[in-house]
């Protein structure tokens, strides 16, 4: 997953929007893991449910970890 985080809007909040963000998906991915739910996202301009996998979750917490 490539992250582009940064912001060109001055709002200091807006600042901060774009990690926000990626936590936010992170974080509805490892509550979709641990609750054995599908996420629906968009891939190529069409919506799909995914299921998450515990592989792609500790992929994705160490993609957080690097962003810290």
């Amino acid at each position: 997953m490539s992250h582009n985080l940064e912001s060109k809007l001055p709002n200091a909040d807006m600042q901060a929007a774009p990690r926000a963000l990626i936590r936010a998906a992170l974080r509805a991915r490892e509550i979709a893991r641990r609750t054995n739910t599908a996420i629906v996202v968009v891939r190529g301009g069409m919506l799909v449910e995914e299921s998450v996998t515990d592989e792609q979750a500790e992929n994705e917490r160490a993609t957080d970890s690097a962003l810290h």
